[in-house]
């Protein structure tokens, strides 16, 4: 099965800073001691999570739309999940892998 995370991976870990580990099955990215994606297979789909702000309303939206693919936290923490079939679009992961990252440097 192919993996769709791998590309988010390598882009994650391309960031200045960044620290990668796993937290329970999941692979953990962290800069300055913040996590700010947690990304892998779960119950035989994926799943990543993002901090976001700009973009809430945006994955509000979709959670509206896809609730079995797309949850908001009451936080800053959104989740995503998605299959080897039918991948987390690519436009939207990276935009989303950005901001997590731009905002966990702020902290």
């Amino acid at each position: 099965m192919k993996d769709p995370t791998q590309a988010m991976r390598v882009r994650a870990s391309e960031y200045a800073d960044v620290d990668q580990g796993t937290s329970c099955t999941q692979s953990s990215f962290k800069t300055g001691g913040t996590a700010f994606l947690f990304v892998g297979e779960q119950g035989g789909r994926f799943k990543a999570m993002f901090k976001l702000k700009a973009s809430r309303k945006e994955a509000e939206a979709l959670a509206k739309k896809a609730p079995k693919d797309f949850q908001v936290g009451s936080g800053v923490w959104i989740t995503a999940r998605f299959s080897a079939d039918k991948p987390m679009p690519q436009r939207l992961w990276k935009k989303w892998l950005d901001e997590s990252y731009e905002l966990s440097r702020k902290k």
